[in-house]
């Protein structure tokens, strides 16, 4: 017995009927997900658990006292 190839099914599932093809397709997605077991070992990590290692951010008074820094000299004369 030859294992068949790609292409040899492809050229199979060719000469059926678009409703055979989707009940196909159908057949070999679900026989996929039952063989493939799920990832072992991959931990979702949540947004605020990526980011635990840069510390705390900064408060609200800490950014507005970097904006009126940053702004203080805005727009300059000498660039005009």
């Amino acid at each position: 017995m030859t294992i068949p190839t790609a292409g040899s099914l492809a050229a199979l599932a060719r000469q059926l009927s678009p409703a055979e093809r989707a009940r196909l397709i159908e057949q070999v997605a679900a026989s996929l997900t039952e063989e493939s077991p799920a990832p072992a070992g991959l931990a979702v990590k949540s947004m605020r658990g990526l980011l635990a290692g840069y510390g705390t951010a900064p408060s609200a008074e800490d950014i507005d006292e970097m904006r009126r820094e940053l702004l203080a000299n805005f727009p300059r004369e000498d660039i005009a």
